[in-house]
């Protein structure tokens, strides 16, 4: 990159390598104009040198969050160069811009750093999600976990009235039937005890009370059976609707799960929540950050810090002549299409004259040979000749 400063003799002998070159083209620097600028050739080579690792960066950062989108590799690669190529263009846009005259007004400058800072910032987010990716992994586990949790409560919240509604209605007609088996119980102890003698009357066997008390419980036990056969389809139907219920929040839960990926906003999103909750990531975050933003305000930096020298002046100086030449091949060539429209004018008119006096004695006869035909005739009208007279021999206005 470093070139040795030749006596004014020796300077046109320099030939630049080809990578000298490329350095120079990427610091936008013009290779007719720079190679005989000793001092400036270095300068534009640290330019673009400056331009090349953006570039590179560039490239490799967003190859890497294409990565995160698509899953073929080369795909990712090939929208990553793309993607190199586009900040290398507004790179180069950007300090090709700054020159003698307006490198130190505020207005360029603020608004390059402000689209420097803006690509650069998105820039590195890529790089620090390769930089914590085992980190970002741990989080993205736990916030998945906590996403899985909030999807159980919107779908339990989503179904807790169809649910308490069946729950409620379960529970009402199991109590109907708990009610009547009690009834239905008390009913048969009574009926053994009284049996037994260990109740009621305290006769033992089966006596004329002993009998009405079979016959309550038989009773009692016939209605509880009956109602038992009438609430059970009702209570298997709302067995099975809860079971629906549950295999329809399943089916929520194993799809939602499926949903659950590492893509890019994810981890971008994980990253948020591991500087938010740990405070030596959060240092190091915002330390990279401003590496990250500072390579690729690189090249706006080299170009805004280094001097003008030879070459900036030959810049300026030959943008003048080129305009002055401009300006001056204009005006002659607008001197020369003048003249020649003048020429030309002057040659048409003289042709048309010649035409019309030409034609003069032609156009005479051609209009004795139609009055003489008109009078021969002896019919027709003296309008209808005038008429004939204008469209065979008379000229026509041009528009």
């Amino acid at each position: 990159m470093e070139t040795n400063a030749t006596s004014l003799s020796q300077r046109d002998n320099y030939t630049p390598s080809s990578f000298t070159q490329f350095l120079w083209w990427l610091g936008t620097a013009e290779k007719e104009l720079i190679k005989d600028c000793t001092v400036d050739r270095n300068r534009y080579a640290i330019t673009g040198a400056a331009v090349l690792g953006t570039w590179m960066f560039a490239t490799l950062a967003w190859s890497y969050f294409f990565s995160t989108v698509v899953s073929n590799s080369i795909v990712a690669i090939l929208l990553g160069v793309f993607m190199g190529f586009i900040i290398l263009g507004i790179d180069r846009a950007l300090i090709k811009g700054i020159t003698a005259s307006n490198k130190r007004k505020a207005a360029p400058i603020i608004f390059r750093l402000a689209l420097a800072l803006t690509i650069g910032t998105f820039m590195a987010q890529p790089a620090l999600l390769y930089l914590f990716n085992k980190e970002i992994h741990v989080q993205i586990s736990l916030d998945n976990e906590q996403r899985k949790m909030a999807k159980q409560h919107e779908l339990d919240s989503l179904y807790a009235p169809s649910v308490l509604q069946l729950q409620q209605q379960k529970a009402g007609l199991q109590q109907q039937l708990n009610s009547k088996y009690k009834e239905v119980a008390a009913s048969r102890d009574a009926f053994i005890a009284e049996t037994d003698g260990t109740g009621g009357s305290g006769k033992i066997g089966l006596k004329d009370i002993a009998r009405a008390k079979q016959n309550e419980y038989l009773k009692l036990d016939s209605s509880y059976n009956n109602l038992n056969a009438e609430a059970q389809p009702e209570l298997n139907s709302s067995d099975s609707a809860l079971n629906a219920i549950n295999q329809i929040k399943q089916k929520e839960m194993q799809s939602f799960n499926t949903l659950m990926n590492d893509g890019f906003l994810t981890r971008i999103e994980a990253l948020h929540h591991l500087i938010q909750n740990n405070s030596a990531a959060q240092f190091r975050y915002y330390l990279l950050i401003i590496i990250l933003v500072l390579i690729e305000l690189m090249p706006v930096i080299a170009k805004s810090l280094l001097p003008d020298g030879t070459y900036d002046e030959k810049v300026r100086l030959r943008e003048i002549m080129e305009k002055q030449v401009t300006e001056t091949n204009i005006q002659h060539e607008g001197r020369l299409k003048e003249m020649y429209n003048r020429l030309a004018f002057e040659q048409d008119s003289e042709f048309i004259r010649d035409f019309f006096d030409e034609a003069r004695n032609e156009r005479k006869q051609k209009m004795r040979d139609q009055l003489q035909r008109w009078k021969e005739s002896g019919n027709g009208t003296f309008d209808k000749l005038w008429e004939k007279l204008k469209r065979d021999v008379l000229t026509r206005q041009e528009n």
